[in-house]
């Protein structure tokens, strides 16, 4: 994109300079003219949304480490499939939070898309895990995204009949409830972690407990 956007602006220069030496002004001016909007149109060219369908290309590293985890191939596409349709699903759910104050507030209560990073991030890191996010994945995420995209097209509706608002407030109350499993799913993920941290803490008061002795 800036390579095509310096390459624009040296023709224009240079070829200016040598219109004006030889004095075709008018020829000048259309030509920065049309170059201006050679310009606008790049500028205004939409990124194509990225398709979920297509995996990212995997990194010698992180295949490595895959690998050590004890994955198959096999293992590691089944892995790469699911995470990529997470992060999709994770985007989405932030871009749904971050379009609606109510969805906005509902997510402050309970911390449900950090929760959703975080165990993204430990799934990367421990893919072995993977079956024990498995309600997080398959279910509570999904469920999710479809509750915020069906709430935020009725909540967009222009007349809203008292069905319309009953609606609204049945979908938050579900959606306060999925936010706050999600939650849950985060810390029942790294509650070995946590029991892990809690018998080194042990181990290291002992010891103090010793040496002070």
């Amino acid at each position: 994109m800036k390579k095509n956007i310096w390459l624009i602006v040296g023709a224009i220069v240079l070829i200016s300079i040598i219109f004006n030496v030889v004095g075709d002004s008018f020829a000048s001016l259309l030509l920065i003219v049309g170059a201006i909007l050679v310009y606008v149109g790049i500028r205004g060219r939409k990124v194509p949304a990225a398709d979920p369908q297509v995996l990212p290309s995997l990194t010698r590293e992180r295949e490595a480490h895959y690998l050590k985890s004890g994955m198959t191939a096999r293992e590691i596409e089944l892995f790469r499939e699911t995470m990529n349709q997470t992060k999709h699903q994770i985007d989405k759910y932030q871009k749904n939070i971050t379009s609606n104050n109510k969805l906005k507030a509902i997510d402050l209560r309970h911390d449900a898309l950090r929760a959703s990073k975080a165990l993204f991030k430990e799934l990367v890191k421990e893919p072995t895990k993977l079956p024990l996010a498995s309600h997080f994945l398959y279910t509570h995420l999904p469920n999710m995204v479809d509750l915020t995209d069906k709430f935020i097209e009725i909540n967009s509706h222009e007349i809203k009949s008292r069905e319309t608002y009953d609606k609204i407030e049945e979908s938050t109350q579900i959606i306060e409830q999925m936010a706050s499993l999600i939650a849950k799913d985060y810390s029942q993920f790294v509650a070995d972690d946590l029991d892990d941290m809690d018998v080194e803490l042990s181990i290291a008061k002992q010891s103090i407990k010793r040496d002070n002795e």
